[in-house]
């Protein structure tokens, strides 16, 4: 049997706000300035970095070597949560380095492939990899050493 719940009195806090300002005001200052964001807008490698450094856009590219259904690349990548992998695709799609397929079936359908963008880096994707394959054992041995100091 639980004991019956005691009103609890809520402690006036008001004397601990340091500014008049409403909170969305100040989250809205904190924001990085318009400007700012222009200025890199331009600069090719950030554009390029955002989309493809990111923990999952490079995995789902190098998946898509052949076109995929949404399933598929969700027991492909089975670390991703169904939600993060929706978001990237549709970064992906938006940056036009995939292509989304809906066929009409029930349910429907839908498969991603790669564009003809999406195919060109693609290929210097695979120059990385191939980069990482054969010094990872260098890069670890540096790791090991690093920590031991």
């Amino acid at each position: 049997m639980s004991s019956p719940r005691l009103p609890v009195k809520k402690a006036d806090l008001s004397h601990l706000v340091t500014s008049k300002e409403p909170a969305a005001v100040k989250r809205a200052a904190k924001k990085p300035k318009p400007e700012a964001k222009r200025e890199h807008q331009d600069c090719a490698i950030r554009n390029v970095l955002d989309r493809i450094g990111d923990k999952w856009s490079y995995l789902i590219v190098m998946k898509l070597q052949k076109p995929q259904r949404f399933g598929a690349l969700r027991r492909d990548i089975s670390d991703i949560s169904q939600r993060m992998l929706t978001e990237t695709l549709r970064s992906l799609q938006r940056d036009g380095l995939i292509e989304r397929t809906v066929f009409p079936t029930t349910p429907p359908s839908v498969e991603y492939k790669l564009t003809k963008l999406g195919c060109s880096l693609f290929d210097q994707m695979g120059v990385l990899v191939e980069w990482a394959e054969r010094n990872q054992a260098k890069i670890l041995s540096s790791r090991e050493i690093f920590d031991r100091k």
